[in-house]
């Protein structure tokens, strides 16, 4: 097992976190602006909630992005559906209420928050999925994508509800409508259109940016931000997503592997501050973590095999 203060070294290079007490009282609290007016998305977790994608073969990765994203190399996938949302606070609490199951943050009694004053992570006693930023923190709202929940425990709950956590592939072929799609991010070329942002994103170029301008200082709602071509959602910010497989170089590249099996990829970028910038929010960007780190800013959506 990896030891405890190596997970927050390794949250700290990807860059990947929540915020604590430099955001103020009221952006701890989670009181989202926009939040009242947004319907929130009742799932059930069946295939109604999935999106199928035939498979095919398509060519991974971006010749212009960080070099973790290169080469560009031909990948094949079988046909599979994922679902559009990512899992949601309530459905998670579905799974642990039928199972009385324990996330890894609960086990170890804390987890990885960022604390803004310190410029630094803390491992805060009692965060976990139900409170991201502590106990002293309000719960996290059901409509919001579920967090501080490990690799290790989305692929628990989606072996619970008979799905399993996407491939790093089939989420970048899902991200670029079937591997079609040469635009920069799920939806598009830009991350604000007609003065609209088109996600939940970090706004600045360092952790001193004030937040909000998006409609939200953390999580937003799943779905909030509309669909891609594709009919999915959150396929880039608002939070990270774990994939199933362990992160490694893609095939010819020069970045050694570290070869560890405990390194699992994470896709999408999120609400918070990444060294990538804009890359991290990529049909093509990839970060990665241990499988058994939680995070405020990492959550997870499913996958299962096609028909």
């Amino acid at each position: 097992m990896v030891v405890r203060s190596l997970i927050l070294a390794l949250s700290m290079m990807v860059l990947t976190a929540c915020s604590n007490n430099q955001r103020g009282k009221s952006q701890a609290k989670n009181e989202n602006k926009g939040s009242a007016e947004t319907k929130e998305v009742t799932k059930s977790g069946k295939d109604s909630d999935m999106v199928y994608f035939k498979g095919g073969t398509f060519m991974m990765g971006s010749s212009s992005g960080t070099p973790q994203e290169q080469p560009v190399h031909k990948v094949s996938v079988k046909s599979f559906k994922i679902d559009k949302y990512p899992v949601t606070v309530k459905e998670f609490r579905r799974f642990v209420e039928a199972t009385s199951y324990q996330t890894d943050a609960d086990k170890f009694g804390d987890s990885g928050v960022f604390d803004f004053t310190t410029s630094s992570w803390v491992l805060v006693p009692g965060a976990n999925w139900q409170y991201p930023l502590g106990k002293n923190s309000p719960r996290a709202q059901d409509g919001l994508p579920v967090t501080q929940v490990s690799w290790n425990d989305a692929g628990a709950y989606a072996a619970w509800i008979g799905k399993r956590l996407p491939t790093e592939a089939e989420w970048e072929y899902a991200a670029r409508c079937g591997g079609k799609s040469n635009s920069k991010f799920s939806w598009g070329n830009n991350l604000i259109i007609n003065g609209k942002y088109m996600a939940n994103v970090w706004q600045g170029n360092d952790l001193s940016a004030k937040q909000g301008a998006d409609g939200f200082v953390l999580t937003s709602p799943v779905g909030y931000f509309g669909e891609t071509p594709c009919g999915l959602a959150d396929m880039g910010g608002n939070v990270w997503n774990w994939c199933m497989d362990r992160y490694k170089p893609y095939p010819g590249s020069n970045i050694p592997d570290q070869n560890n099996t405990e390194l699992k990829v994470i896709r999408g970028g999120s609400f918070f501050f990444d060294q990538n910038g804009e890359n991290s929010y990529t049909s093509t960007g990839r970060a990665s973590n241990t499988e058994e780190t939680s995070l405020f800013n990492t959550g997870f959506r499913c996958a299962a095999d096609g028909e």
